[in-house]
């Protein structure tokens, strides 16, 4: 039995599954309230499928890019409850498990997440000869620097704004097929990790650090002064 967790944005998902196959799912939105909100849910997720804590083989979670208090929460839970369990742990990126749902549809996919100041996190992946390929790895860019790469159509998908959908549209076109919305469940997350597993991919939970691309936007305290 698999663990899945997913709380890299303001949208959070668990899910229970056996080889990958979901089992019994659970999603909410927490806002900025992940740190009081998952153990409980999670524990209300095993209650719900009579599964006990000890049972749980493998966890898999998702390790951004996303909200650095969102992924401090998942992926610092996840890691500990692999440790204290003794057992295999997978860190999945955000943007793989936003592109995942679309791989049937054999088009490059591109999962697109608004990174604020007017900057974007994306990848591109493909289902190709029945493998499920990065083509690109996960990077900070913009709408006007990635859209001139793109060649064919493509599949835009994720978590972003109008103005973003629309200037995607605009730049290129009949070459984008822009979704509105999101599938990203820890249903998706569990079957990537799953993969994962099967060929023996798995991290250690003392080096597993969420991917944030870029530091949170803490300031420096001021000195005090008398």
């Amino acid at each position: 039995m698999e663990l899945a967790i997913d709380t890299s944005t303001e949208f959070a998902s668990i899910a229970l599954s056996c080889g990958g196959e979901v089992r019994v799912e659970m999603s909410w939105s927490p806002g900025q309230n992940h740190t009081v909100e998952l153990i409980p849910n999670l524990l209300h997720l095993l209650h719900q499928a009579k599964i006990a804590l000890g049972e749980i083989d493998a966890i898999i979670v998702a390790k951004g890019p996303g909200s650095f208090n969102g992924l401090r929460v998942g992926v610092g839970t996840a890691k500990g409850l692999a440790f204290a369990l003794g057992i295999p742990l997978v860190g999945i990126g955000t943007l793989e498990v936003e592109a995942f749902p679309y791989a049937k549809t054999g088009l490059p996919i591109c999962p697109v997440q608004d990174a604020g100041r007017g900057e974007i996190a994306t990848a591109l992946y493909q289902l190709q000869r029945g493998e499920w390929r990065k083509l690109i790895a996960e990077h900070i860019t913009t709408v006007e620097e990635l859209c001139p790469k793109i060649a064919s159509m493509t599949l835009f998908c994720g978590r972003f704004s109008p103005h973003i959908a629309q200037q995607i549209e605009e730049h290129l076109g009949e070459r984008a097929i822009v979704l509105k919305g999101t599938l990203r469940r820890a249903g998706f997350l569990a079957e990537l990790g799953w993969r994962r597993l099967e060929k023996g991919e798995i991290d250690h939970p003392t080096t597993l650090q969420p991917l944030y691309l870029r530091r949170p936007a803490i300031t420096t305290p001021r000195a005090w002064k008398r």
